[in-house]
């Protein structure tokens, strides 16, 4: 399929215009926040608060951007935030100069033709270069180092990056090349159905953790996630997820149904990559977005859900 014949309806100017008064909302509550509260400028909670909104403010635009700029753009900023995460990944991991040969394959082979297949429409290809190629060619690559030091962990974790860095994300901007009859020239509005529903899961277990947050999950694995954070986030998501029914193939409960999927899918995400963080004793993966971390803790729920996302589509509407 050329995904060049798809472009941004009326629909997703009403959808970021929508969320942009939600953020306008959010920094006028910030702003009351550190008005109102003798310590507003300096309590942590409300500092950070704040940070978070800013940052959001520019991530939607550069969504914003890369949507207008139509479906090239929009890929070409997935690719933009895979070699990011990437990057951030490999930074904290373990590697040996036997390692090198099998990076330079992931960030200048893997990566930038695993975008060009979404841009070509080649699913057959898209959905095994990784998963098979490069689990197989990876390892061979680093052998090759002669470095038998911690070998299997190593090559491990360098697939491990390539598939949740590249491949998973990579399934947000393959949307575009699903043939959904009836749909056609729409399917910019499955990504906004993926984004909305996912992210604002993350931020609605923020939300209800500072507010009814008190039995901890997991302390050991990420302190701030709470049992009432996740169900609310989680339900408050799932909502959201119904309510935007109408911008996708969807009848409102099967979008309340795979919005509860994709929300368990993601919180389980970061829940795991957060595992990562704790054994290499870090709190974030970077520090790119001010509130936020790294480029890879904005994303990591995503990296769960998106993949399973696009198959349920595949396999029940294409």
């Amino acid at each position: 399929m050329n995904i060049s014949e798809y472009t941004p309806s009326h629909t997703l100017l009403l959808i970021f215009a929508g969320i942009a008064g939600c953020l306008l909302v959010a920094s006028a509550i910030g702003l009351l926040l550190r008005i109102c509260l003798k310590d507003g400028r300096t309590n942590p909670v409300i500092l950070n608060l704040n940070a978070r909104i800013n940052a959001w403010w520019v991530m939607v635009l550069v969504l914003a951007l890369a949507f207008w700029g139509g479906n090239t753009a929009v890929i070409v900023l997935f690719a933009f935030i895979s070699l990011q995460t990437l990057r951030e990944y490999i930074s904290i991991t373990y590697t040996r100069r036997g390692d090198y040969r099998a990076l330079l394959w992931c960030f200048f082979f893997f990566l930038p033709l695993q975008y060009g297949l979404i841009g070509a429409g080649w699913y057959g290809l898209f959905s095994i270069l990784i998963p098979v190629y490069a689990f197989l060619l990876l390892p061979i690559s680093s052998s090759l180092g002669v470095d038998t030091t911690r070998f299997l962990e190593r090559a491990a974790k360098v697939q491990w990056g390539l598939m949740i860095c590249v491949y998973c994300l990579s399934h947000v901007p393959a949307l575009l090349i699903l043939d959904i009859e009836g749909f056609e020239g729409r399917n910019l509005q499955l990504i906004v159905f993926l984004l909305l529903t996912v992210q604002s899961s993350d931020v609605f277990q923020y939300v209800w953790g500072k507010l009814l947050g008190r039995h901890k999950l997991a302390p050991e694995i990420s302190p701030s996630k709470t049992l009432e954070g996740l169900v609310g986030g989680v339900l408050t998501s799932t909502a959201v997820g119904a309510a935007l029914w109408w911008i996708t193939p969807f009848l409102w409960w099967q979008a309340a149904l795979i919005a509860l999927i994709i929300n368990v899918l993601g919180f389980f995400g970061g829940f795991v990559l957060s595992a990562i963080k704790r054994d290499r004793g870090i709190k974030d993966w970077g520090h790119m977005i001010e509130g936020h971390g790294g480029m890879l803790d904005r994303v990591d729920s995503i990296s769960f859900s998106a993949p399973i996302f696009f198959h349920i589509l595949r396999y029940w509407w294409t």
